[in-house]
């Protein structure tokens, strides 16, 4: 049963990287790209670690791969968020139908 619970947690993983992959592929500017592939591939790897946690029980592997897991989720919105303010500061233009740039009401930090 166990096994059947990991092929479904890793089947879910793997549909959500392909469509984040689909994302950076489809989607106009490094803004939106960033989202899909933060958040997507993110979730994706999580179950499929979560996967590899279900079907290898208690182990040094499950260990490592919650770690990993942990990894996954401090990091990857932390460099999506460094990324996307480094290319706005860089003056890296929305998609032309964007309707919000909240970096720009902002003015970088600093309300009025």
């Amino acid at each position: 049963m166990n096994e059947i619970i990991a092929y479904v947690l890793m089947g879910i993983g793997v549909g959500f990287n392909f469509f984040g992959c689909l994302g950076l592929i489809r989607f106009p500017d490094i803004y939106n790209r960033l989202q899909a592939g933060t958040k997507c591939v993110t979730l994706g790897t999580i179950f499929i670690l979560l996967g590899v946690m279900v079907y290898f029980g208690f182990t040094g592997t499950s260990s490592k791969a919650l770690l990993c897991l942990l990894f996954i989720l401090i990091t990857s919105p932390t460099a999506a968020h460094a990324i996307s303010k480094g290319a706005h500061r860089a003056g890296v233009p929305l998609w032309k139908k964007s309707v919000v740039d909240k970096y720009k009401e902002d003015k970088e930090g600093t309300k009025d």
